[in-house]
């Protein structure tokens, strides 16, 4: 018995074995989630490094 977990980008159970498409439950889902980090909805958190003040 294959084990379910909410796919990331739209909450439907979705199975690990066997989908080609994982995490996703689809590959529209996958292709949201892609175009997402493409066009920068997803950003990581940094901290700037100081910048070095000019003699």
């Amino acid at each position: 018995m294959s084990k379910t977990f909410p796919c990331p980008r739209c909450g439907e159970a979705s199975q690990w074995e066997g989908n080609e498409f994982r995490p996703f439950c689809s590959e529209r889902c996958k292709l949201i989630d892609l175009g997402a980090w493409a066009s920068d909805e997803y950003k990581l958190p940094t901290e700037d490094a100081p910048q070095a003040e000019e003699p």
